[in-house]
Parts: C-alpha cells; structure tokens; sequence
C-alpha cells in the first residue's frame, strides 16, 4: 500500500470520527459550527426575488440528504468498504473516497467526499457552491452556504500545497 493511499485513508478516517463526535451533543455541535463561522466565508443563498437558491451541490453519485440507507447501499455497494449502523465508507478510487452519515432511523444526515492528490475527477467550488472562492495565499481554501429549506449547508475545502485534498460535505442541520 502506497504512503499516499495510507495517508489518505487516514486523513478520511479522522475526518469520519471528528463527524461522528460532533453529531452526538447538540451543544458541541452548535460550538463547532460558531468555530467554523468564524473562520471560514459562510453565507446564506437568496436569491433577488427573495426565494431561497436551490443548493448547486444536492446529491453525491446519487445520493442525498434523507435518503434511505437501503437505497445509498443499493447505489454505491459495489464501493463499499465498510458499513455500520451510523456511517458507510466508501473507496471509489485511490484518490476518491466517501463517508455517508445515518440517523437512528437509517436516513442520510451528511454525505462528505475526499479526493485527494491531484485529482481531476474533483469538482471546483463554483460547481459545489455556485460561486467561486478566492484562494488564501497559501492556496487553500473554504466555504459554506447554508440552504435553511433543503434543510442542511454545503461546504468546500482544499488544502494547501502541491497535492491538495479537496473535501465537501453536506450536513443536515441538527
């Protein structure tokens, strides 16, 4: 197995646990989510006629937010490496993996997708957020734009440096 892919597939599963310790305390998550306002370019889509924009990003390979764990499995099970009653993850590639997220009643609650390396399957912030995002110096990036009626946000993410790893997630509001 290659230092990349191991790296990888650690960065995925800190991610995955960092997801699973701030989806239990709704206390802790609201924390969370005042941490990442104040970090990062949140904002809220409207559009001109003051209805709500429709989230550029709503679905993963077919998957979306609500949807039953039955059906994601059914989609997906040929990527499959891991499953559980809470979360599946997902290898589609050696620079391309996933996580989805399960409420108790086995519905989708946060889908996050982790390219790594240089990957040109990854798609750029204005096709995740519908608008673009302006680098910091380093090269990274992030945003979130919340969609109050689809119920969750979207956020972009790419590390800096030469082999960037981009992440996006969607997440319900809890």
């Amino acid at each position: 197995m290659s230092a990349k892919f191991r790296n990888a597939i650690f960065i995925q599963t800190f991610a995955a646990l960092l997801f699973a310790m701030n989806a239990s305390p709704a206390q802790a998550q609201s924390q969370t989510e005042n941490q990442v306002a104040a970090k990062a370019t949140v904002s809220t889509a409207t559009s001109t006629s003051g209805a709500e924009a429709t989230p550029a990003f709503s679905e993963y390979r077919g998957v979306k937010i609500g949807m039953p764990v039955t059906e994601v499995r059914d989609r997906l099970e040929r990527y499959l490496k891991a499953k559980g009653d809470k979360q599946d993850f997902l290898v589609l590639s050696d620079t391309e993996t996933a996580q989805i997220h399960y409420d108790s009643a086995g519905k989708v609650t946060a889908i996050s997708i982790d390219y790594t390396a240089d990957n040109a399957h990854a798609p750029a912030a204005m096709e995740v957020l519908g608008t673009d995002i302006d680098p910091k110096p380093d090269g990274s990036m992030y945003a979130l734009k919340r969609y109050p009626a689809a119920g969750y946000w979207v956020s972009y993410n790419r590390t800096s440096g030469s082999s960037p790893t981009i992440t996006i997630t969607m997440q319900t509001f809890q």
